[in-house]
């Protein structure tokens, strides 16, 4: 049987370089965001785990789908696998760790190894659509 946890990410691109977060107690770091609730669109969804999580709020108006990627889930069972669901939005505020959050960088493509999977393969497209900074400068 094949599982599938289902997350919404936040894409944000800051001078070549991607927002990742790490919560505390884990050692890789991922895409902000996380589960729908009941009854919530997406874009619902992100609002609320983004301000959750970075204390910002996104301007729900900029929310744009950019893509959605599978990837084994980080710290499960073989085969259980993360369905990201990414979007580009605007956002007010300052960006700070909040709730589980204990860390948040922007990282490129020289930074693979912090990643979790499903992070590292949103990475890989978004340096291939030269959107983030690659390995090589």
């Amino acid at each position: 049987m094949i599982k599938v946890i289902d997350k919404l990410a936040w894409v944000l691109i800051k001078d070549g370089k991607l927002l990742v977060v790490r919560s505390k107690g884990k050692e890789l770091f991922y895409l902000p965001g996380g589960k729908r609730e009941a009854g919530e669109s997406d874009q619902q969804a992100l609002v609320r785990e983004i301000k959750e999580e970075l204390s910002v709020e996104l301007d729900s108006k900029s929310i744009k789908y950019m893509e959605t990627f599978i990837a084994q889930a980080d710290g499960k069972a073989e085969g259980v696998s993360v369905k990201l669901t990414c979007y580009f939005a605007d956002f007010s505020g300052e960006l700070l760790p909040d709730a589980e959050i204990e860390e948040l960088k922007f990282i490129d493509g020289r930074d693979e190894a912090v990643c979790s999977v499903a992070a590292l393969v949103v990475l890989k497209w978004l340096e291939s659509k030269s959107l983030i900074t690659g390995k090589t400068l």
